[in-house]
């Protein structure tokens, strides 16, 4: 018998369930008892088997007896686990180590079966992972200074021609933190420079040295854009690109084949108005140098129409554009000619 570790038994039996049943994989109490033997060196009989598994079941597990034995309800089920895989897989914050250890962690709450599924995972190439070790590190001192809502104080960095990462300035940034937010596979913090009192974005995976200060945090109410009434979904729509800055109220003319485009990067919260030719109008607020880009991106099938300091920015924009190409259309017809 189990002599000594009678008291595992029911724990023993619900990690043999976990690994090794599902609806279409039951278990015998044959089964069990095999499993127990060769995982765990445990002993017992069909009897012990039976009344731990209805004792798991008084305890609240989902466990299923007819026509075998299977844990029914898992805190993942296995296409949660492989959403929550992917992002792992597809986030570009986490360095690659990272990324590979938190994915072992997710598989470990699949069954055996589950492991089968996903084993390619290991073999795919290498995505593009952050550089910075410590993002880890600025994720837990942030949601600390967050919830505690204190100042933070951090080296922030961007990438020099070696293609590593250099401070973008001696002097650290001292940042009331607010909001941690996912955006185009990219962490940001939302807070406020301390010296300002509008909202600022940082990328997490640029951010280093962090560490939590005594003082305490700005009050929202002291920032601009928390006074009048913060949406975060108003105001990850208005700021696509995580730049920085106030919003504008934009008018552009593009047609209905756009319509997936303007909802993926807008939302829902903008006007239509209907024109002839399958052309609309639409109107929307954003971040005004985060819509030059978006622009230029749509260039073909959009046209700004208001503001016209957005609109004139584009334009300068398009027009540098096709004088390079006009440059180089010259030295190439040049050359030729030598």
């Amino acid at each position: 018998m189990y002599g000594a570790n009678k008291k595992m038994l029911n724990l023993l039996i619900l990690k043999v369930l976990q690994e090794h049943s599902d609806a279409d994989h039951r278990l015998t109490q044959g089964e069990i008892i095999r499993l127990l033997q060769l995982q765990y060196g445990i002993t017992c009989d069909r009897r012990s088997v039976r009344s731990n598994i209805q004792s798991l079941q008084d305890m609240g597990y989902d466990i299923a007896t007819r026509g075998g034995c299977w844990l029914v309800e898992r805190d993942f089920d296995d296409a949660e686990l492989r959403m929550l895989i992917d992002s792992v897989l597809f986030s570009r914050t986490l360095s690659t180590a990272q990324a590979r250890r938190l994915v072992e962690k997710l598989r470990s709450f699949g069954n055996r079966y589950f492991h089968a599924k996903v084993a390619h995972i290991s073999n795919l190439p290498e995505l593009s992972h952050a550089d910075n070790k410590q993002v880890m590190i600025a994720l837990d001192v942030l949601n600390d200074a967050i919830e505690e809502k204190r100042k933070v104080r951090f080296t922030y960095n961007t990438y020099g021609t070696d293609f590593k990462l250099h401070p973008k300035r001696s002097k650290p940034y001292i940042v009331n933190p607010y909001q941690l937010v996912a955006n185009n596979g990219w962490y940001y913090l939302i807070g406020n420079y301390d010296k300002y009192d509008d909202v600022s974005h940082y990328r997490i995976d640029r951010i280093t040295a962090i560490e939590m200060l005594p003082d305490a945090a700005k009050p929202k109410s002291a920032v601009r854009e928390f006074a009048r009434g913060f949406s975060l979904p108003r105001h990850m729509a208005e700021h696509i690109y995580m730049f920085g800055g106030e919003s504008v109220t934009v008018k552009l003319r593009t047609n209905s084949s756009m319509m997936d485009a303007l909802v993926d990067w807008f939302g829902k919260d903008f006007r239509i108005m209907q024109e002839e030719n399958d052309q609309m109008i639409v109107t929307l607020s954003c971040n005004e140098a985060a819509m030059q880009y978006w622009t230029l991106q749509y260039g073909l099938y959009v046209e700004i129409l208001e503001p016209q300091s957005l609109r004139t920015t584009v334009r300068e924009a398009v027009r540098k554009m096709a004088g390079r190409e006009a440059v180089q259309q010259m030295s190439s017809v040049y050359e030729e000619d030598v």
